[in-house]
């Protein structure tokens, strides 16, 4: 039996498929905002912050991330007047007055920010110094671009003498919101080397980790490329840039060790804010150089091509061999059974 051969059409037998483009993955515009709190101004800080946020909704941004701390400010240089066995009635009244320039979640100045988010329709990410009762924790608050509270989440760890002025953030704060424009969380400066906090993100599936610091080392730059290319994920660092004539002048307020050594125009937080690709690929950043705004346009479809090579909690991770319990409820210090009780009997 012959075999005869099929005609041939004049053009070729497949079409040419184009993978240059996702229509079902967006290009998110983000940007990282690199500025100074107005030290013991909350009002002022807050103005400032919606001069920026304008500014780079006007560059089409669809998600702005702020520093650690902005509102409130990160006490750098100070001790609160803290020896072992002793504490100066000077710090105290540090204490006092820094406590003052935090805000209440919820309170008038989340309205604000939720407002400011809602007015410029962007997703907002912003670090906070949060106060609740008389303790403080280190906060980050994010918001909608409908200007709606999307909910926070406080720093699990303060680093070094932060724990004596910060509370800990426990796991009922460790959220990652599902958003048109991505799966957004965050985690704040060094709690970002907890490799089990980070894998617990993972787990919530983080698209658009931020990274809201006061770190200005150059091993911060590999801490958040070792996060992009663990995560499979998108890494934006915020931090701010500071001189010493952004806080209060002495003897308001001294740097501890060094403030004879400082002028008003010394650099005392460079800065480094930077995006990272989920390939590890430095996008915008590191800028050491002022104030500024860093910006850069997100492919979407960049995860799933990372996560081909590495997903580290799918087809990378051995469950039958490691595993992470979360514990995610709130650690409360008191609990008063008569309002659970009243709790039970509503639902009856």
């Amino acid at each position: 039996m012959s075999l005869v051969p099929a005609p041939q059409p004049d053009g070729p037998l497949f079409a040419e498929v184009n993978m240059g483009g996702d229509t079902f993955a967006p290009t998110v515009r983000a940007t990282v905002v690199q500025a100074s709190t107005i030290f013991y101004d909350t009002p002022g800080t807050l103005d400032k912050a919606e001069r920026l946020l304008a500014e780079a909704a006007g560059y089409g941004s669809q998600l702005v991330v702020f520093p650690e701390a902005f509102i409130g400010g990160y006490p750098r240089g100070s001790n609160f007047g803290v020896t072992f066995g002793s504490r100066t009635f000077k710090g105290k009244e540090e204490f006092r007055k820094y406590h003052a320039s935090a805000i209440d979640v919820p309170g008038p100045e989340v309205d604000h920010l939720a407002a400011m988010a809602g007015k410029y329709k962007v997703y907002l990410v912003m670090g906070v110094i949060e106060r609740d009762g008389y303790t403080l924790y280190c906060t980050v608050l994010f918001f909608d671009s409908q200007g709606q509270f999307l909910g926070k989440h406080r720093k699990l760890m303060p680093t070094g003498l932060e724990r004596l002025i910060w509370g800990f953030g426990d796991g009922s704060t460790i959220p990652v919101f599902e958003t048109p424009i991505g799966k957004i969380g965050a985690a704040i400066c060094l709690e970002n080397r907890m490799p089990l906090l980070r894998t617990a993100m993972y787990a919530k599936g983080i698209e658009i980790y931020c990274a809201p610091t006061g770190d200005d080392r150059d091993v911060w730059q590999a801490s958040m490329t070792h996060i992009a290319l663990e995560g499979g994920c998108f890494v934006l660092s915020a931090n701010q840039y500071c001189r010493r004539k952004d806080y209060p002048p002495p003897p308001e307020y001294v740097f501890s060790g060094t403030e004879e050594e400082l002028n008003p125009d010394s650099v005392v937080c460079a800065g480094g804010s930077v995006i990272i690709s989920p390939s590890g690929a430095i996008l915008a950043g590191p800028n050491f150089n002022g104030e500024a705004l860093i910006s850069a346009d997100l492919d979407l479809g960049e995860i799933a091509r990372e996560k081909f090579c590495f997903d580290v909690v799918g087809h990378f991770s051995r469950p039958e061999v490691l595993s992470l319990i979360v514990r995610d409820h709130p650690a409360k210090p008191v609990t008063f059974t008569s309002a659970s009780e009243k709790t039970e009997d509503a639902h009856k």
